[in-house]
């Protein structure tokens, strides 16, 4: 079952961070580098975000999360979360479904290029690379972008 996270509440913002870090390690080692900024994250910074949270509930078990802010007729993807012990389970297919709700016209969605169960996810539901850029030596991003027809 897919919810809004409210991160208001302490118990709800520390499961997520938790997992957070949980996750990104993992995509850390894939990418080669621990300069993944939710790595850096503390609890109190996630709370005031700004992003909207939706996560996937496993047994009243937060399993995975998705993030992201909208402007204009964009939804702007911030994170794909899911915790290791719940991967291939088709957490994040669900997680990306449920962003198409909102209503918007396009999204958008950035991962590390070596991320490559990420960027598989992204091609598969028809995401289109729009653009790769080094932000740091050695540290490549991929952009991806779909556009929802009405």
């Amino acid at each position: 079952m897919i919810v809004r996270l409210e991160l208001q509440n302490e118990k709800t913002v520390q499961k997520l961070w938790n997992m957070q870090q949980r996750a990104y390690r993992v995509e850390a080692e894939i990418i080669g580098t621990e300069d993944i900024p939710p790595l850096r994250e503390s609890v109190e910074q996630l709370r005031t975000c700004g992003e909207t949270f939706y996560g996937y509930m496993e047994e009243g078990e937060l399993a995975g999360a998705v993030s992201f802010m909208i402007e204009g007729e964009t939804l702007d993807i911030h994170r794909m979360i899911v915790d290791p012990t719940h991967f291939r389970k088709g957490i994040a297919s669900q997680l990306l479904a449920s962003v198409h709700e909102h209503g918007c016209n396009k999204i958008v969605v950035a991962t590390g290029s070596l991320n490559e169960p990420a960027v598989r996810l992204y091609e598969r539901h028809g995401f289109t690379l729009r653009d790769q850029k080094e932000v740091k030596p050695g540290l490549w991003l991929s952009f991806f972008e779909k556009t929802i027809l009405g």
